[in-house]
């Protein structure tokens, strides 16, 4: 559907689910992906089956979820999505997870992140994305700047992982700041 430089985007497909099922089931990739929030996992299989029939269906004028493979190998790696897409207010918010570890810190998830941004400020008349982390994730952190987004906001000790509070780091992108 999309490619960059070491990633493809593409439709997620049913036989995407088995992947979901073991990344949501990582202790590590609950944990950077979501600061270990127990609502992204452990999760089971049924749990997994009744999200999928959910998100196989979206509408892409609301939300979407790509499947992130590997350019080299197309090996599947990863899920990217943007939800609350609204026309009037001309936002949306935006997620990346690369979920298999072997490819973490290697540009994978920069790279499906910077190709969704195009998509959305291309095929969308949108003005802002949005998107945020958790204050211990520095790589994202890291990751979300270097592409142009800037901090706006920390909601402070709004996460918890494993006993330790962090800030939940808030993220934003305009339009015109993706064009320069």
């Amino acid at each position: 559907m999309f490619e960059g430089k070491l990633v493809r985007l593409r439709a997620l497909r049913s036989e995407d689910a088995e992947h979901h099922f073991r990344w949501r089931n990582d202790p590590e990739v609950v944990r950077w992906a979501a600061g270990g929030d127990p609502l992204f996992g452990p999760v089971t299989a049924e749990a997994i089956g009744l999200g999928f029939d959910t998100m196989l269906r979206l509408s892409p004028r609301e939300s979407a979820v790509f499947t992130v493979e590997d350019l080299a190998s197309g090996k599947v790696i990863g899920m990217a999505d943007y939800r609350d897409l609204d026309p009037y207010v001309g936002a949306a918010t935006l997620g990346v997870t690369i979920g298999e570890r072997e490819f973490w810190g290697r540009g994978h998830g920069s790279d499906a992140l910077r190709l969704l941004v195009g998509h959305l400020f291309g095929a969308y008349c949108l003005s802002r994305l949005e998107l945020d982390t958790w204050s211990g994730n520095e790589r994202a952190v890291r990751a979300f700047t270097r592409l142009g987004f800037r901090e706006e906001g920390r909601r402070r000790s709004a996460v918890l992982v494993e006993g330790e509070r962090y800030d939940r780091v808030l993220f934003g992108m305009l339009r015109e700041e993706w064009a320069a």
